[in-house]
């Protein structure tokens, strides 16, 4: 059937907003995540919990069965060995009527072994004596004591005085009445009612110990991580990284703590070697920038200046420009040094000595010479060592401009170094000349930014190497780098 439009559709469509505004994911959404420790503690719970109930369910289970089914056997044996009893011996009702203390007859053995309740019904089902309390006497019954085969019975579940009872009615034979035996059920189901209490009050209790153990045991495993989780929470909205990270232990969380520890140490040592860069090259612009400025302001009065004086205004200008240009080009050699990601592959050293030799020839005009024994291949990169080789060539160059002796380069095994014979090195600078922007005082007036070897020195680092200078014999100098060596290469 369907709706007419109207303010029912509307009152509906209200209802679905409202619906739509209130599902259960956006509750979801605002609602605030747990905490480790508390997921912890509540799975552990969780899993005694489940772990319990099962068990208790079972055992309550097998348990009441049992007792059910031997309170039943109990009482099939009652009956068998009434009939048992009239069978073998014509009892007449007054056998099985009560007498004194010291009377043993069949009536003892019927409520000796057992809290069997007896009721005996004489010739036309009458009640004889009653029994406590007083059994149920109908039809069924007086037709089994008016039976005439002894040992015929009728059993029956009946409720007295609202307690459920098992009764049985054996006749006695010959028309001569019938015994009545009953047992109480309501007992039994009192007892499993009593157990099923304290099963469930057991439960409750290992829940909640269960509960509050693996609150105690998340407290122990969480407690490390909840100190780092606040160290790196701090770490990010505050931004120091020189920060006491808590390490303990030897297990996983203890190599988190020790990894995360080593990764603020990385990037305390990028930040201070960003902030270095910075300053370094601040500085450092901070000359040829200045001198720029100058010459331009120069070029207000280009044409009062003499032809001399303006070829020399346009000389500094294009040296300082290409100064610039060449220390920016160094900056972003050494930036890009530092995070270069291209995949590691097999490299032969002289193959890389032999290209870089070949450029450096072709740019500086100079005879470059290879020397190569045992050259190593290594694991590296081929266009950051070819850019390593290249620095060194070109300093050596540049150091021994006016030169006529070959500048060499000689390879062994994994080390790798320029060799020249120009003014050499101070023995006060062998350490100091791959520093960033450092130029020794005999170098200052020559061209360049002081970057070149540092990009040496990261290239060699990247590697697992190190750099080296040495003073050469007879005049010269001789730097280069080792990198880690990576198997035997050929010659």
């Amino acid at each position: 059937m369907r709706v007419p439009p109207g303010p029912r559709r509307s009152g509906v469509r209200r209802i679905a907003a409202r619906l739509r505004d209130c599902r259960p994911v956006a509750w979801l959404r605002t609602r605030k995540p747990a905490s480790l420790r508390t997921s912890f503690a509540l799975a552990f719970a969780a899993g005694a919990a489940g772990v319990t109930v099962l068990v208790g369910f079972l055992g309550y289970d097998a348990a009441a069965r049992l007792v059910r089914v031997d309170e039943k056997s109990v009482f099939s044996e009652v009956v068998a060995d009434l009939r048992s009893q009239v069978r073998e011996r014509p009892y007449t009702p007054a056998d099985y009527t009560a007498a004194g203390p010291d009377h043993d007859g069949p009536r003892d053995d019927l409520t000796r072994p057992a809290r069997t309740d007896v009721q005996i019904l004489g010739a036309g089902g009458r009640v004889v004596e009653p029994g406590h309390p007083a059994l149920p006497a109908g039809d069924a019954e007086r037709r089994i004591a008016a039976h005439r085969d002894a040992g015929r019975y009728a059993q029956d579940e009946v409720l007295l005085d609202g307690d459920a009872y098992h009764l049985a009615t054996v006749s006695l034979g010959g028309g001569r009445g019938a015994v009545q035996v009953a047992r109480k059920v309501s007992g039994t189901e009192d007892l499993l009612a009593a157990l099923q209490k304290r099963t469930v009050l057991l439960a409750a209790g290992v829940i909640a110990l269960a509960g509050a153990v693996g609150w105690w045991l998340a407290c122990r495993i969480t407690g490390r991580l909840v100190r780092l989780t606040s160290v790196a929470e701090r770490v990010a909205e505050h931004g120091p990284v020189d920060v006491q990270v808590p390490v303990a232990g030897r297990d996983e969380v203890a190599r988190l703590g020790r990894a995360f520890d080593d990764m603020l140490g990385r990037l305390t040592s990028a930040v201070q070697d960003q902030q270095r860069l910075v300053q370094d090259a601040g500085h450092e612009l901070r000359t040829p920038l200045t001198s720029l400025r100058t010459n331009i302001s120069l070029l207000k009065r280009f044409d009062e200046l003499p032809p001399d004086a303006r070829e020399d205004l346009l000389a500094d200008l294009a040296g300082e420009a290409r100064e610039l240009t060449d220390l920016v080009n160094e900056l972003v050699d050494l930036a890009a040094g530092q995070r270069d990601d291209s995949p590691l592959s097999e490299v032969r050293l002289a193959e890389v000595a032999e290209r870089a030799a070949a450029s450096a020839r072709r740019r500086t005009g100079r005879e470059i010479t290879v020397r190569t024994s045992r050259a190593a291949v290594v694991e590296g990169r081929p266009a950051a060592l070819h850019r390593a080789l290249g620095n060194l060539l070109e300093n050596a160059a540049k150091f021994d401009a006016d030169g006529t002796a070959p500048i060499e380069v000689v390879v062994t095994g994994a080390r790798v170094e320029v060799l020249d014979r120009g003014p050499g090195i101070a023995e006060a600078d062998l350490t100091r000349v791959f520093d960033r922007f450092y130029r020794a005082p005999a170098a200052r007036g020559l061209p360049g930014s002081g970057l070149g070897l540092a990009i040496v020195r990261e290239i060699a680092a990247a590697h697992g190497g190190q750099v080296f200078a040495t003073v050469r014999p007879g005049g010269g100098a001789g730097i280069g780098f080792t990198v880690r060596d990576g198997g035997p290469g050929a010659g």
